[in-house]
């Protein structure tokens, strides 16, 4: 395990619905220059666990820090600064606004911070390969090119942390290798820790920290 600070520290998380423990006494350490997939079947409590670490949902107990800073009791509106100031979200289904081009979403995330930097969005577009899809809308982009400004978007502020949600999961075969190959950069290329829960079996040789969900707790794979 790397010996970098951690962006979010998680401890005893425990989080029941309908009587089910989805997540219980589960903890995670993310340092800032880690690689982190967790893997888990369908229903294993994956997306509550990225809602949870990504400060979307409260849990009933336990403690989250992001940079060192207690999240778990904070108003939502504290909450909602530092999902803004270290937090970036690949959601499953991109989540993107057909009626903005892909710049214009991209640019969402600084504009809810109140300052813009178009250059830094240029060079996320262009290192990202979709220089050329600035200015077309969801609808006329392939699901790997969606995927790619919801990754652009993600980074858009900078975060300490990106967090997907099964991202390659919406994708076909064809384009998920190199969604896959963009994900694997996120780290070196942008300088953030990148945070991937999925099922996919695919992901698992590309990471550094490797745990498997199930009874809702952590085990390293």
């Amino acid at each position: 395990m790397s010996d970098a600070p951690p962006v979010l520290d998680a401890r005893d998380l425990t989080l029941t619905r309908g009587g089910r423990a989805i997540l219980d006494g589960l903890s995670l350490r993310v340092p800032a220059d880690a690689r982190t997939l967790v893997r888990g079947a369908s229903g294993a409590g994956k997306s509550t666990l990225f809602e949870v670490l990504g400060l979307l949902t409260t849990p009933d107990s336990g403690t989250l820090r992001v940079r060192g800073r207690d999240a778990t009791a904070l108003p939502e509106r504290e909450r909602a600064a530092l999902r803004r100031d270290h937090l970036g979200f690949v959601f499953q289904s991109f989540r993107l606004l057909d009626d903005l081009t892909a710049y214009e979403n991209a640019r969402v995330p600084q504009e809810h911070a109140g300052a813009t930097d178009e250059a830094w969005l240029d060079t996320l577009f262009e290192r990202l390969g979709i220089a050329d899809l600035a200015s077309r809308r969801p609808p006329a982009l392939s699901g790997g090119e969606r995927q790619r400004v919801a990754i652009a978007r993600a980074l858009a502020n900078r975060p300490s942390v990106v967090l997907a949600d099964e991202p390659t999961g919406q994708l076909d075969p064809a384009t998920t290798d190199a969604v896959l190959e963009t994900l694997d950069a996120v780290r070196d290329d942008f300088d953030t820790a990148l945070l991937v829960v999925s099922h996919d079996p695919r992901l698992a040789e590309r990471f550094d920290d490797r745990y498997v969900l199930r009874d809702g707790t952590l085990a390293r794979d």
